[in-house]
C-alpha cells in the first residue's frame, strides 16, 4: 500500500514543530524553577540548570535537523524527556539526591503533563520520521 508522501510530510512537520515545542516548554520550567530558587538546592539546583540548556538546545536540534538526522535527534530528544520525567517520578517518590518533591509543589502537574506528552510526540516523531515513501 502506498504512502501519500505530502501526507507523511505535513505530519512530520507538524510532530517536529509539537516536539520541539514541547522540549522547549520543559526546558523553560526547569529554568524558571532554578531561577525561582532551586539553584540553592546541591545537587538538583546545577541539574535543572542544564536540564534547560540542554532542552532548548535539543529543541533547536529538532528543528533544525535534516531529514536524513531527525530520527536519531528524535530519538536523543525523546530519551531525554523520558529520564527527566523519570527524574521527576523519583524525587515524588523516594526522593532524588537527598531531594524529595511533593505533588502540590509549583509546576509538577505542568511537568508531568508537558514531559509525557513530548515522549509520545517525539516517539511518533522518531518513527514518522523513519517511513520514507517512494
Amino acid at each position: 500500500m502506498a504512502t501519500d508522501p505530502r501526507a507523511v510530510t505535513v505530519t512530520v512537520l507538524v510532530l517536529r514543530l509539537a516536539g520541539a515545542g514541547l522540549t522547549v516548554a520543559m526546558a523553560a520550567i526547569h529554568l524558571r524553577l532554578w531561577a525561582d530558587g532551586y539553584r540553592e538546592l546541591a545537587a538538583i539546583g546545577p541539574l535543572f540548570l542544564l536540564n534547560g540548556i540542554l532542552g532548548g538546545l535539543l529543541a533547536l536540534a529538532l528543528l533544525a535537523a535534516p531529514a536524513r538526522l531527525l530520527r536519531p535527534v528524535a530519538g536523543l530528544t525523546a530519551a531525554f524527556v523520558a529520564g527527566t520525567l523519570g527524574a521527576l517520578f523519583l524525587s515524588l517518590t523516594v526522593g532524588l539526591f537527598g531531594f524529595t518533591e511533593s505533588w502540590r509543589a509549583e509546576f509538577v502537574t505542568a511537568a508531568v503533563v508537558v514531559e509525557a506528552a513530548a515522549v509520545a510526540v517525539l516517539t511518533a516523531l522518531a518513527v514518522a520520521a523513519r517511513r520514507r515513501p517512494r
